[in-house]
């Protein structure tokens, strides 16, 4: 028998919460839309586990050592099910005027939940907006509309149940001879056959298609954020209702900046001149063109800050984060001889009675304004 605790990955004391965690995590790692084809049967194994043992009932038969979904599959050697006597009779005494199922099973199934991935750029993260996503999943068939006979026929009465979807048989048992009711193989328990299947859909009433879904995107989201779309997913058997669409959101990377919470940070690289005399610097962010004023004797790796350009909050949209520039301070490699002579005079002017750096265990900045502000001087 499948453990299905295994296929999950869950103990055998989770709970609700801890399986349909498990399962989301599964289905997505295993669904093939996203690892591909070849992994369709552990893609249904993991919804045949989840389909045990996030159904109380289900789950206590499993425990008790009967699989719900393969019955056969939890004997022993004897043929005889190993549950206790609540789970032997109703595999005996199940089906119409037993207390089990009251009829044929409807052709009519939901569908599975769809799973698909979206990349947006960070400006749509920073403000909300609209991405589109191309999933290739199960839609209502167009030529039968779910119904799944051609031309508009009707499904006839299963001339070998008459219509109540079960088969009585009698089976030797430990106990003797017994009476069992099963699925009727000539209509597979429907109560109804098609006699002419719709040929888009070969009696399925949904076909494989692709289509473009549209996807809203909160202000403020974060990479790694899973969305749920209602009944975008999976279109059941016999045009049931359609599962849920889940889209995982990740966010590309910006050439601009990079995003800390719902702060943004870019880094601006601006002369030497401009770091010791001071500078407006005009930089480029999502609400347009700014300028922002770099002080005089601004070192490597200070920051300016303009409040309210970062990141809007979520479920906040009044509210937004910070824009942080880092400046970055640049060192010319090629100079003139006027401009080492300048240079050359204040080395001689400010260092002249400098033998040695001064080394500390971190940055120090007592005395930085006063080194730029004769720096300014000699240069002025």
């Amino acid at each position: 028998m499948t453990d299905y605790y295994e296929v999950l990955g869950v103990d055998k004391s989770a709970d609700d919460a801890e399986i349909k965690k498990a399962y989301r995590r599964m289905s997505r790692k295993y669904h093939p839309d996203i690892a591909g084809p070849e992994f369709e049967d552990k893609f249904k194994e993991v919804n045949n586990a989840y389909d045990v043992l996030s159904n109380p009932e289900r789950r206590r038969m499993y425990d008790a050592g009967v699989d719900p979904n393969n019955p056969s599959a939890s004997a022993g050697a004897s043929g005889f099910p190993m549950g206790d006597m609540g789970d032997i009779f109703s595999q005996f005494f199940s089906g119409p005027g037993f207390g089990g199922s009251t009829g044929p099973r409807s052709r009519r199934q939901p569908g599975r939940d769809a799973l698909a991935q979206a990349s947006i750029d960070l400006k749509t993260a920073v403000f909300g907006g609209t991405a589109h996503v191309s999933i290739m999943t199960y839609g209502l068939c167009s030529e039968c509309g779910g119904a799944g006979a051609a031309n508009g026929e009707k499904p006839t009465t299963c001339p070998e149940c008459h219509g109540s979807g079960f088969r009585q048989k009698v089976v030797r048992t430990l106990l003797g001879q017994m009476m069992t009711t099963a699925p009727c193989d000539r209509c597979e328990g429907y109560g109804t056959i098609i006699e002419h299947p719709c040929p888009a859909c070969s009696g399925h009433g949904r076909v494989r298609t692709s289509r473009d879904v549209g996807i809203t995107i909160p202000a403020g989201i974060a990479s790694e954020t899973r969305l749920r779309l209602a009944n975008q997913g999976e279109v059941g058997e016999g045009g049931g209702a359609a599962g849920d669409l889940y889209i995982d959101i990740s966010i590309a990377k910006d050439k601009r900046f990079t995003r800390d919470g719902n702060d943004l940070h870019c880094w601006v690289r601006i002369p030497m001149s401009w770091a010791v005399l001071g500078h407006g610097v005009d930089i480029d962010t999502f609400d347009g063109p700014r300028t922002i004023d770099v002080p005089a004797g601004c070192q490597p790796d200070d920051t300016v800050t303009i409040k309210g350009l970062g990141v809007t909050k979520l479920r906040q949209p009044s509210d937004r984060g910070d824009l942080i520039a880092h400046v970055s301070v640049e060192i010319p490699t090629k100079i003139n001889d006027d401009e080492r002579h300048l240079i050359e005079e204040f080395a001689s002017s400010h260092d002249k009675d400098r033998s040695s750096a001064p080394q500390t265990p971190q940055p120090s900045t007592g005395s930085r304004k006063g080194f730029f502000s004769k720096l300014r001087d000699a240069l002025s």
